[in-house]
């Protein structure tokens, strides 16, 4: 029996409300930032820039948002210490500062703010190019101490000149485009970008050897990764013109410091200007003093405009994500509704780990990513799904842009990468759902790969090319391509165990053409030494660590 509506009861006024959503905002953030945040209903809003990382640990329980810059240090231990926390946004573009894994595990999504720094770091470069062509920081600091050296601080011009720009992606082509207006001839070298979309763009793409030959001027503007980390060195310092001049704004380390130092002293560089460190703030270094280099305190975001703009950009995702769920500019979340999310977060992860591995285990220029899901995954989001390759493929490559499941797919579309999806509810293997990635590179070579979720809904290499395979994808991998001879598998076995390089599991997988692959999933990095060592066997044709 159905009872009538009762009359209404009032509230006990002793009743506690339920607390709003705490945003703790642990940097200086601009007031126009701050206005979003306040003047959103049902937020509380808790402003305490400059804590530390004990101070933030303290600070955290109970947050629904944390909102930083730079400043903030977003550890394990912080995270550990959040009770309540569902989303981090960062004003910024890096977020070197937050332990994106730590977060993930714990379903706390990470959002940035990629594009609003851009044109910033642009024109920064393009002024560290002009200080260093014209001597201006010199010349300043010798009128301060009472001289008058014209003659010592003769210049160049650099209309006419050669600018090699390495990187392509948001801020590589503002500098590229800014330098274009101010007569410089500009030649670009990016994996990724295409041909075609460079000379849409007024760049000549070249190879690095042809652009260390060419660029009477170099500026970098690329992540720092294992492939761009000493990116100029000894080697590359002896092919550049004589009396180029360096630029970086981009990250400490992808110029070899001591390597600068020898070029200037040989004369072969003719200048270096440097806003970034491998350490910051640095430390006293003979580089750091030479006549000829110029240095500045990472100022490349920092401007008024720029802080202004990253601010109201996370203010904005922030006051979104916690009123709707809506997610923008995630670094480790799709953006797709909550209902869907459970579903389909096992496949977009299995495809970002295929997208991974591909990427590390064959070196190719893609001129499209093909993703195509059977079975199950074919009912979910495909667009997803497919985001989520693109994104594990591209973030294994060294392009400037912070890539995500969010970006992925405007990044590749942005450097002539075709992005094609297929779904499919027949299955023809004997795995029902897959989700198979394939990479077509600019010469019409194509590699691929396939994979499946297992029972706990953990991700699975099932074929690589011709090689079948059953192999967990995750953590540390070394993948060995071999002869299918005995004792191959027991030699990398027991050199990785003569290294104290412990083995969690292998899978073999057979091509039927007297060549197997092996993946060794270990629990730490095998030393380079070891993995020459592996390749140097004649059994052995290919050995790498990846991580995925």
């Amino acid at each position: 029996m159905v009872r009538p509506p009762g009359p209404a009861v009032a509230r006990n006024p002793r009743e506690r409300e339920p607390p709003m959503p705490r945003v703790l905002v642990s940097d200086t953030l601009s007031e126009q930032g701050l206005a979003i945040l306040k003047r959103s209903p049902g937020l509380e809003v808790d402003y305490r820039p400059g804590l530390s990382e004990p101070d933030l640990a303290a600070a955290i329980p109970g947050a629904a948002a944390l909102l930083i810059r730079s400043g903030s240090k977003v550890t394990a231990r912080v995270i550990d210490a959040a009770t309540s926390l569902k989303v981090i946004g960062r004003a910024g573009i890096g977020v070197d500062n937050v332990d994106v894994p730590a977060a993930t595990r714990r379903g706390i999504v990470v959002m940035n703010t990629p594009t609003g720094n851009a044109v910033t770091t642009a024109e920064h470069a393009i002024a560290l190019l002009f200080a260093l062509a014209r001597h201006v920081a010199q010349a300043a600091s010798s009128m301060r101490a009472g001289k008058w050296e014209k003659k010592k601080f003769e210049g160049v011009e650099i209309s006419g000149k050669t600018l090699g720009v390495i990187g392509l992606g948001n801020i590589g082509r503002i500098v590229a485009d800014r330098a274009k207006g101010l007569h410089m001839n500009v030649l670009g070298f990016d994996p990724v970008l295409s041909v075609e979309r460079a000379a849409e763009l007024g760049i000549t793409l070249v190879s690095l050897d042809t652009l260390w030959e060419k660029a009477d001027a170099i500026t970098v503007h690329t992540p720092l990764t294992k492939h761009t980390r000493g990116l100029v060195n000894d080697e590359v310092v002896a092919k550049l013109k004589k009396g180029v001049l360096l630029v970086n704004a981009a990250r400490g380390g992808i110029y070899d410091e001591a390597a600068l130092l020898r070029g200037l002293e040989s004369g072969t560089i003719g200048g270096v200007a440097l806003d970034v460190f491998p350490e910051e703030p640095p430390k006293p270094s003979p580089l750091y003093v030479h006549e000829r280099c110029i240095l500045t305190p990472h100022l490349g975001a920092s401007t008024r405009e720029a802080q202004d703009r990253v601010a109201l950009e996370i203010a904005e995702q922030i006051v979104d994500f916690l009123a709707t769920g809506a997610t923008r500019n995630a670094v480790n979340a799709p953006s797709v509704s909550g209902e869907m999310a459970s579903k389909l977060l096992p496949y977009t992860d299995l495809a970002e780990r295929l997208g991974s591995f591909l990427a590390q285990v064959e070196h190719l220029s893609p001129a499209s990513i093909e993703v195509e899901c059977v079975g199950e995954p074919g009912d979910l989001n495909l667009s997803a799904i497919s985001a989520a390759a693109v994104t594990g493929y591209l973030s294994k490559m060294d392009i400037e842009d912070q890539v995500n499941r969010v970006s992925a797919p405007g990044v590749a579309r942005d450097r002539g990468i075709a992005i094609v999806e297929k779904r499919s509810k027949l299955p023809e293997g004997k795995h029902t759902s897959v989700v198979v990635l394939r990479v077509i590179d600019k010469d019409g070579t194509m590699r691929d790969v396939e994979g499946t979720l297992s029972g706990d809904e953990s991700s699975r290499l099932v074929r690589w090319g011709a090689y079948d395979i059953d192999a967990r994808l995750g953590g540390t991998t070394l993948v060995v391509t071999h002869l299918d001879r005995p004792g191959v598998i027991g030699y990398v076995g027991t050199t990785l165990g003569k290294a104290s390089v412990n083995v969690a599991r292998v899978n073999v997988g057979l091509a039927g053409n007297g060549t197997v692959v092996s993946v060794w999933n270990l629990d730490q990095e095998v030393p380079h030494d070891v993995l020459s060592a592996m390749r140097r066997s004649d059994h052995i044709s290919a050995a790498v660590t990846l991580t995925v």
